[in-house]
């Protein structure tokens, strides 16, 4: 199992504004949608790599995975019918560096992405994302009553370690919920 190494300051400073590869196949159970890659996670290319992100547990705790995964085993994740995109694509600092406009933006691309792969959920990681980008402002965290074609939609809390109204229990138990959901 590998592991993501640190990237340097020069190499974060450069990371900025970049993008991440969608992690998609066709046919997954579901696609998981953050709201933009971090720094981090531009610089070493693999989502929610951050050290502190807590997706990685909770996607290990809920059961989604059989065993916590590395960011750098992301790839793994289509063998068990799960993909990674981001609302917006590109690479920020902090998430408020992102508008309006592109949270807008990137749900039309989203719209797009899940048309075009078919997964049988898609499930936005921010109910505040979520909410700008799908004009959606009294959405809560769970299943949505939208669909995308035949996708359920189901918004899920930001796993960021920034996010502490959500500790890990929770956001596992919010994971599972999902996870049960998607296996029926």
């Amino acid at each position: 199992m590998g592991r993501v190494n640190k990237p340097s300051k020069a190499e974060l400073a450069a990371a900025h504004g970049t993008v991440i590869d969608d992690l998609v196949a066709p046919e997954l159970n579901v696609l998981f949608c953050g709201i933009n890659p971090g720094l981090w996670s531009a610089a070493t290319g693999f989502h929610f790599a951050r050290p502190g992100n807590r997706f990685w547990p909770a996607l290990h705790l809920s059961g989604f995975t059989p065993r916590l995964f590395d960011p750098s085993e992301q790839k793994a994740l289509l063998g068990l019918g799960l993909g990674i995109t981001n609302v917006v694509a590109r690479a920020t600092a902090r998430a408020d560096e992102l508008t309006p406009e592109e949270f807008v933006a990137g749900g039309k691309r989203l719209v797009k992405l899940v048309h075009e792969w078919r997964p049988k959920f898609l499930a936005v990681v921010g109910l505040g994302a979520y909410r700008t980008a799908f004009g959606s402002p009294k959405a809560t965290v769970g299943l949505q009553p939208e669909t995308i074609g035949d996708t359920r939609v189901w918004v899920l809390p930001n796993p960021s370690g920034l996010n502490a109204h959500w500790q890990l229990p929770d956001l596992a138990a919010e994971f599972g919920r999902l996870r049960k959901a998607s296996s029926q």
